[in-house]
């Protein structure tokens, strides 16, 4: 059950950076917001070099950090683009379809696919998010989904799902060609250093910008690094799914924190949805 607390450890720090994003991008746009992600994350990494073994490199890794570090360019802008337009606890929540691709991707990339008890969690879980805008199900069956992907912010988050499905199943290629902690380290340097042209070209904010905003900027690569290693000791340990499937649970802890510190509304329909989806967290748990 180790790779459970280290799933769990995940989804909390992964809502901790949606918060810190989600403040940071009142002072800097999304592009820097991105980068800053990445390159923030390395301070807190890079020393894990010194006290790990240097794993000895397979033959699926290069390719693993190719597929992975390119696709999570896209996927990193989109996230923070998502956080801007709309609430945190409207968008997150999106996330949590990334379980319902994994059902496609993982049997293909990496030939894992969870039994009866592990896919009704999964299930479950995207199901709950249906309930977080349960108000609009007068409108029709469907409404509460079309009423998400009307807004610019849960479209972008439904990207981001689609484009994890597939870079976590080359994370865990990653890992078994490397190591936890020195994949996590490749990956975030492939996207700091690729994305780094890539802010420049498009940020409307000035490098000044970045010093400017430090202190709330350092705290989103903290929380980055430590969420990232625990996803990939997790991974290393169990199907690619069911981590991923508890990590989108940090959209029950955004929910609230998107209450309790950014003053959104729909709090008890959210929670609604937020139970549903810890009923499909026992039972991967059980699985």
């Amino acid at each position: 059950m180790s790779w459970f607390i280290f799933a769990v450890l995940t989804a909390l720090f992964e809502s901790l950076k949606d918060v810190f994003s989600k403040r940071s991008l009142g002072e800097v746009d999304e592009y820097i917001a991105a980068w800053s992600l990445r390159v923030f994350a390395l301070p807190f990494l890079l020393p894990a070099l010194l006290f790990i073994e240097m794993p000895q490199l397979g033959d699926g890794f290069w390719l693993a950090l190719a597929v992975s570090g390119t696709l999570n360019i896209a996927a990193t802008i989109f996230y923070m683009k998502a956080l801007k337009f709309s609430d945190l606890s409207l968008a997150v929540p999106m996330i949590t379809f990334t379980p319902v691709f994994l059902l496609v991707t993982s049997p293909l990339i990496v030939h894992e696919f969870p039994p009866t008890l592990g896919l009704l969690g999964i299930l479950l879980i995207v199901a709950g998010s249906y309930f977080l805008n349960i108000a609009e199900r007068r409108k029709g069956n469907l409404a509460p989904f079309k009423a998400l992907i009307r807004q610019k912010g849960p479209r972008l988050m439904l990207a981001v799902a689609f484009i994890w499905s597939i870079t976590a199943n080359f994370d865990k290629v990653g890992v078994q060609n490397s190591s936890p902690i020195f994949w996590v380290i490749a990956v975030n340097l492939f996207l700091a250093i690729a994305m780094f042209p890539i802010m420049l070209l498009r940020s409307t904010q000035s490098l000044q910008t970045v010093s400017k905003n430090v202190q709330a900027l350092v705290p989103i690569g903290l929380v980055s690094a430590l969420g990232l290693t625990f996803q990939m000791t997790a991974i290393n340990l169990a199907l690619v799914a069911y981590v991923i499937s508890i990590k989108r649970t940090s959209s029950i802890i955004s929910v609230l924190l998107g209450y309790f510190l950014f003053k959104e509304k729909n709090l008890k329909q959210r929670l609604v949805g937020a139970t549903i989806m810890v009923l499909g967290v026992i039972l991967i748990a059980l699985s």
